[in-house]
């Protein structure tokens, strides 16, 4: 986490009103369906180890804060102020700091889920998969 805490912090006014910093795994497919991204901050080794979140960005948490903070060189071209970002850590405490982070940046649309991963997998949620993405793989 070391990288994070050299990055620069850059401040975006969002129009968005308040909103909680967490989310709790139950409602991880309603929150997807009205449109917010997943994003799996594991290392490519948990992802291996425990299992992939399907349809869900994955991105190091080591970059997280560059990639999804608009108006950086390294961000996102999704990355924007009204974006709304689930993040999904191994236990929850990772995406919890990050969302905090992301939240004081003026990215208000960043939540974590309560529990990460693990909590995800107790409730069998294992990810969406959308019709262009299943398209994509069958093709191959």
């Amino acid at each position: 986490m070391t990288a994070v805490l050299g990055t620069p912090v850059t401040t975006v006014t969002s129009s968005a009103g308040a909103a909680p910093l967490s989310a709790q795994a139950t409602d991880y497919a309603a929150l997807v369906a009205s449109g917010t991204t997943p994003v799996d901050v594991r290392s490519q080794r948990k992802r291996q180890a425990d299992g992939v979140l399907s349809g869900a960005l994955a991105i190091d948490a080591a970059e997280l804060l560059t990639r999804l903070t608009p108006g950086t060189p390294e961000s996102l071209s999704s990355a924007h102020a009204d974006a709304r970002w689930l993040l999904i850590s191994d236990d929850g405490h990772e995406a919890e700091w990050l969302a905090w982070h992301l939240q004081a940046r003026g990215i208000t649309g960043a939540v974590f889920v309560v529990g990460g991963y693990r909590a995800l997998r107790r409730a069998r949620v294992v990810g969406t998969i959308s019709e262009q993405e299943l398209a994509a793989i069958s093709a191959h």
